[in-house]
């Protein structure tokens, strides 16, 4: 069951001189109950912006976003069912109020409970949803009084205080130290399964994004460049652009020097990166032909059309596609990628760019 559809989102911010800046260009994808969807990408590529708009925080400039196939859904029962987990879980909580307001507070405006002993074991449930006992003394206390891992946990029932239909989860873990990041995961990936979430889980993480989601969305530059099963985009990426992040994720228990030079390939990325927003106009030919080791003059003429991905041995892809001129000859994409899985396949257990 598809819980929420995006239909050629477009999102733009205003500038003091010139057109406005266009964010994301005309993105479509679905999220269907009980699934992840994992969008990655590096800063700047357009991630947050997805998540403004489907969290109604900015005006999308064009496109549509369907709740249950409906458009136009009123405003409290769109952030009813459509709810978000903030990457820092200290500034998303209120340092003022206790755990047992911040869980209380959704319950009563939504109805999900009522004053009194019925809203006290709502409050109660919650917190031993995401693992948090004694429930009453975890209530009791403030923010500043609960770990990193404790705190995400809290935001976590906060959101699914309403019983929302979708969760969009934005880098959940980034902020957390190393050694609890995989028990939060968990946390989100049962929860999915239990109350059949479409969970949309934002990433620069590619290991994580292959381990907990059924499909990936690479972005570059406001574009969805790849797409395809988890496992197909991480072990086997067509686009250059994906390829590229997966060269610079730097093993679990990599040399100093792995480490070194994976930093170094960042920053000089960055660096491309920024360089290219100058000299490159939107609408000119590929957004990433600047930095791609393949560029052909078809690059620099128009901008690409999906393509499919075919897998090295040709028996056809499933699902797997990629915004590149190379597929559009397979002969091409044979010669110029003769051995994309090994080049760049990404174990499961790597760090993040």
């Amino acid at each position: 069951m598809t819980a929420l559809d995006v239909r050629d989102l477009t999102v733009a911010y205003p500038q003091a001189h010139g057109r406005p800046f266009r964010a994301v260009e005309r993105l479509s994808f679905s999220l269907r109950a009980g699934r992840t969807l994992a969008l990655v990408g590096e800063s700047g590529s357009g991630k947050s912006s997805v998540l403004k708009a489907l969290s109604r925080l900015v005006r999308p400039a064009e496109g549509s976003i369907l709740l249950d196939g409906r458009e136009g859904v009123r405003g409290r029962e769109y952030r009813r069912a459509v709810q978000m987990v903030f990457q820092d879980p200290f500034a998303s909580l209120n340092p003022s109020h206790t755990v047992d307001h911040h869980l209380r507070r959704p319950l009563l405006a939504t109805g999900r409970a009522r004053r009194g002993a019925e809203a006290d074991e709502a409050v109660a449930a919650l917190l031993r949803q995401v693992n948090l006992t004694p429930a009453a003394d975890v209530a009791r206390k403030r923010p500043h009084e609960l770990s990193g891992g404790q705190r995400q946990r809290v935001a976590i029932a906060r959101a699914l205080a309403p019983e929302p239909a979708v969760l969009l989860a934005d880098e959940p873990v980034s902020m957390l130290d190393v050694s609890i990041r995989l028990e939060i995961l968990n946390l989100l990936d049962r929860l999915k399964r239990e109350r059949d979430l479409a969970l949309l889980y934002v990433t620069h993480d590619l290991a994580t994004a292959r381990h907990f989601s059924s499909e990936i969305m690479v972005m570059y530059r406001g574009e969805v460049v790849e797409r395809g099963p988890s496992d197909e985009v991480i072990l086997d990426p067509r686009h250059p652009y994906t390829r590229l992040l997966a060269a610079a994720a730097p093993r679990t228990g990599a040399s100093r020097e792995e480490v070194r030079e994976a930093r170094r390939v960042r920053l000089e990325s960055r660096a491309r990166r920024d360089a290219e927003r100058r000299e490159v106009v939107v609408g000119e030919g590929c957004r990433f032909r600047p930095r791609c080791p393949f560029a052909m003059d078809s690059c620099a003429r128009r901008p690409p059309e999906v393509q499919v991905a075919p897998p090295p041995d040709g028996d056809g892809g499933t699902g797997h596609r990629a915004l590149c001129w190379l597929y559009a000859d397979p002969a091409a994409a044979a010669g110029a990628l003769p051995a994309a899985g090994a080049a760049a396949a990404v174990p499961p257990h790597r760090a993040a760019p």
